[in-house]
C-alpha cells in the first residue's frame, strides 16, 4: 500500500510557525508521516490548506 504524501519537494521551514513552505507540515509531522494511522494523516491533511494560506498571507506582508 502506498501512503499518499503531501510533499512537493520544497522543504523550507518557516521559523515562526515551524511549517514547511511546500507542504505546510511540521518537521515532526514529516518524520512521522509514514508511521501515522490513516485518521492522523487525514486530520493533518485537512489543516494543510489553512496553513498554506496563513504562510502566503504572512509572506505577502
Amino acid at each position: 500500500m502506498t501512503t499518499k504524501d503531501p510533499c512537493i519537494s520544497v522543504c523550507q521551514f518557516d521559523g515562526k510557525s515551524g511549517w514547511c513552505r511546500g507542504c505546510a507540515r511540521t518537521l515532526e509531522e514529516v518524520r512521522k508521516w509514514r508511521k501515522m494511522q490513516p485518521h492522523g494523516r487525514k486530520s493533518i491533511e485537512r489543516e494543510l490548506p489553512r496553513r498554506l494560506q496563513r504562510l502566503a498571507a504572512r509572506d505577502a506582508t
